[in-house]
């Protein structure tokens, strides 16, 4: 799906249940899941969409202790080829999830269990699991077993119960 004009939301993660993220870098390069489920389109089809059109990434988020829906959006989401390890460019933040917490992994490479390329001294997916855009491990961890956006307004240290994130055409 490349834009041509608007086009409809296209969901790239879905997560309801703690479990089902700690996955291998092969796993996330392909995807899995379903959009009914827990959900990954794969790192080699967001690599292939956001390198050859431009889009806006949101992300949906529900408070694990009240229940309450915020968001965040991006106007900036690239997401670099295999060969660099499908490194991140993001930038543009508003919503009303309280912070920029995907921001922090501006520049970082993507890291599963069994491929760290986060700048911690361990393995920030192995510690957490899940496969994600580390750091010196992340302030978003939507696909870790913590499930938080740490920047967020939410109560019970911004634990999340549910998360999902949408490529919106410019």
């Amino acid at each position: 799906m490349l834009c041509t004009g608007s086009c409809a939301p296209l969901l790239i993660q879905q997560r309801y249940h703690i479990s089902g993220f700690e996955r291998s870098w092969n796993e996330y390069k392909r995807g899995f899941g379903d959009t009914n489920s827990n959900y990954w389109i794969g790192n080699d089809m967001l690599s292939w969409l956001t390198t050859n059109d431009n889009y806006t990434l949101r992300f949906d988020l529900q408070a694990r202790s009240t229940g309450k829906w915020f968001y965040a959006e991006y106007s900036t989401f690239v997401v670099l080829p295999e060969a660099q390890n499908y490194k991140l460019q993001v930038a543009g933040f508003s919503g009303n999830a309280g912070g920029d917490a995907l921001g922090y992994s501006n520049d970082m490479m993507f890291s599963t269990y069994d491929r760290d390329n986060d700048h911690d001294s361990g393995s920030c997916a192995k510690r957490w699991g899940g496969g994600f855009w580390y750091k010196m491990c992340s302030l978003c961890d939507v696909n870790d077993i913590i499930m938080r956006w740490y920047k967020g307004t939410f109560a019970d240290n911004w634990k999340l119960q549910a998360s999902r994130m949408w490529l919106q055409c410019k």
